[in-house]
């Protein structure tokens, strides 16, 4: 790695400082992270964040003053660009929902923070979320209850109409072939187009047969 390769700047947060001393060690250890600020409380971290403009934090959920969980919401209102990382003793479903839903994109156990957590840092940097196996788990599990209970499964997933029309706008399909097809109108059709492209935040119809393909809607 050479010396022009910008470092991922990181705020850690956790009330004990032998934690935070030994996370530390594993992350200066590694030649594209550095530690910039430490806190020892949530509302801390929070001024630190202000102060220092890390690229990450990693806030241990259960700490005075603010968790871990009520900084992350606080942080991600007030810097929506910055990642978060949640840091745990508990491998705790409830916890590992809430941490998902107060903005943080990686769940990392300190039991097994030498091995994980440089990977979620990396992964939280590129815009992936880092997932423990037993949080994997819990999401397949909390998922196929959600199917089972026939609760409709996140805001993004598709009306089996719009289905049918993303497959066939993917296959070229003009807006007046389609009405004919279905046996609704243009208008209707248009409007299932843009409420497409909103929905799943695309623009135009290529991204959209993109998306087909990787759906499994239409072949390549």
């Amino acid at each position: 790695m050479t010396d022009t390769t910008r470092k991922t700047r990181i705020l850690l947060a956790d009330d004990h400082a032998l934690v935070r001393r030994g996370v530390r060690l594993i992350l200066d250890n590694e030649p594209d992270l550095t530690v910039v600020a430490e806190a020892g409380d949530g509302a801390e971290a929070i001024e630190m964040a202000r102060a220092d403009r890390p690229d990450l934090a990693i806030l241990d959920i259960a700490m005075p003053r603010l968790t871990g969980l009520q900084a992350a919401r606080e942080l991600s209102r007030l810097q929506p660009e910055l990642r978060i990382l949640m840091l745990t003793m508990y491998d705790n479903e409830q916890y590992f929902f809430e941490a998902l839903k107060s903005g943080a994109s990686g769940y990392v156990l300190k039991s097994v923070a030498d091995r994980d957590l440089v990977e979620a840092c990396r992964a939280a940097m590129r815009d992936e979320p880092f997932l423990y196996p037993g949080a994997v788990t819990a999401l397949i599990r909390n998922y196929l209850d959600r199917v089972r209970q026939g609760d409709s499964i996140p805001d993004s997933a598709l009306t089996p109409r719009e289905e049918e029309i993303l497959k066939l706008v993917a296959e070229g399909h003009t807006s007046k072939e389609i009405a004919g097809m279905l046996l609704i109108s243009v208008k209707t059709v248009e409007r299932h187009r843009a409420n497409l492209l909103q929905k799943l935040g695309l623009r135009d119809r290529l991204e959209l047969t993109r998306y087909a393909i990787r759906a499994g809607l239409i072949e390549p």
